[in-house]
């Protein structure tokens, strides 16, 4: 069985997803520095899940705010 949102919910959960991508995406970037040293396949594999996180970021942002970013 689906939910029914109105559009207010909509953005607030997109607004919340968004949230939760860029803390994601600081955590997989700080994981990754915090394993460079020891463990450089492990580092890459974090560094990796960062640049998901951000492709996501940066498509809620165009559909929050379409337009506004760059590039």
């Amino acid at each position: 069985m689906t939910d029914v949102v109105d559009s207010d919910e909509l953005l607030r959960r997109m607004h919340r997803a968004r949230s939760c991508a860029l803390e994601e995406r600081r955590s997989w970037r700080a994981r990754s520095e915090e394993l460079r040293p020891t463990d450089q396949e492990g580092s890459r594999d974090a560094a990796v899940r960062a640049v998901a996180y951000e492709a996501v970021v940066r498509v809620l942002d165009e559909v929050l705010t379409p337009g506004r970013s760059s590039g």
